[in-house]
């Protein structure tokens, strides 16, 4: 029977210092040359307590076995209970595979989170994506007559690639961030050519919707990484520009903090804690339809990684200023 192999290796050391003794009892009464109904006697009691002591532990060890094999099953179908436990050892054991236990629960748990996030990430940048697409096949389908209406369709069809291009940056940076990959290079960079290169890929959006800009040069050197960075300023524009129907946008320094200033619809004041929550559209965003909650979301993600703090300050119609700390 199986349980008896497993017995008796487990038990093999207390087995080989029963037999030891036995020989030892033995020896020793053959020396004194005693009778040997004495010894026959002795012997058998000897064999007969050691095979009942082994018998009942064996039985013992064997309903044990029967009940960690069910318990193998419950784990298996996701009911975990283990036995009470007999000794400090088996304690400790149990204890040890608890703590495994809660680390596994919590480890499939993230990885249930994240691959829900990216699910519904990816779900709605399906169809932030189909929004330009369509208003670009919708715009190549029109027929348009004269110079000045092609131009104008030229630019609607610019705009919306733009708009694609944003879009398809995004999802690439989401991807690195929760794939916790770590090409962050810091160095010292001029703060002004960073901001500069943010402005430049973002002038035509401020011509198309007749946005002023005021910005001096800012003589600052910071530590940080530049490509990171520069997709921070991006967003903080996009931003900016995407809320603010008139006025302009006002880029300067204030206390050591580089400010984004715009003069748009602004933040109300119960959307205001949460606007870098993953996901969180607040007010401006649901008005929008097309908000995805994520942009502010990625900011304060890599400002954080970068070691910089980002700070949100708006009134509800007054516009809105986002300051970041390096």
């Amino acid at each position: 029977m199986w349980w008896i192999r497993s017995y008796a290796k487990r038990h093999r050391l207390g087995l080989v210092l029963f037999g030891g003794y036995g020989l030892i009892f033995l020896v020793v009464m053959f020396l004194y040359r005693l009778p040997m109904e004495a010894v026959g006697y002795a012997v058998c009691l000897c064999l007969a307590f050691g095979l009942t002591l082994f018998l009942v532990d064996g039985l013992h060890y064997r309903k044990k076995l029967e009940h960690l094999s069910w318990q193998l099953e419950a784990v298996k179908n996701g009911v975990e209970r283990f036995p009470k436990a007999e000794d400090e050892q088996e304690r400790l054991y149990q204890e040890l595979l608890g703590v495994s236990r809660e680390e596994r629960l919590e480890q499939v748990a993230s990885l249930m989170n994240e691959k829900k996030d990216v699910t519904d990430y990816f779900t709605l940048w399906t169809h932030q994506i189909k929004t330009p697409i369509a208003a670009m096949d919708l715009l190549l389908q029109q027929q348009v007559e004269g110079e000045e209406g092609q131009y104008h369709q030229k630019r609607q069809i610019q705009s919306e690639l733009f708009r694609i291009e944003q879009y398809v940056e995004m999802v690439m940076q989401y991807l690195r961030l929760m794939e916790g990959i770590n090409d962050f290079v810091l160095q010292e960079y001029e703060l002004d050519d960073m901001i500069r290169q943010a402005l430049r890929k973002y002038a035509p959006m401020f011509i198309r919707k007749n946005l002023t800009l005021s910005y001096e040069t800012v003589d600052i050197k910071v530590v940080t990484d530049e490509k990171w960075m520069v997709f921070v300023l991006e967003q903080l524009l996009s931003n900016a520009i995407k809320y603010t129907t008139s006025g302009g946008i006002r880029i300067y320094m204030q206390g050591g903090c580089l400010v984004v200033e715009d003069t748009g619809i602004g933040i109300l004041p119960e959307d205001l804690p949460r606007v870098f929550d993953k996901g969180y559209t607040g007010y401006n965003g649901r008005s929008d339809k097309k908000a995805s909650g994520i942009g502010l979301y990625l900011v304060k993600k890599i400002l954080s990684r970068l070691g910089h703090k980002i700070f949100a300050e708006s009134e509800s119609g007054e516009g809105t200023r986002m300051k970041v700390l390096f």
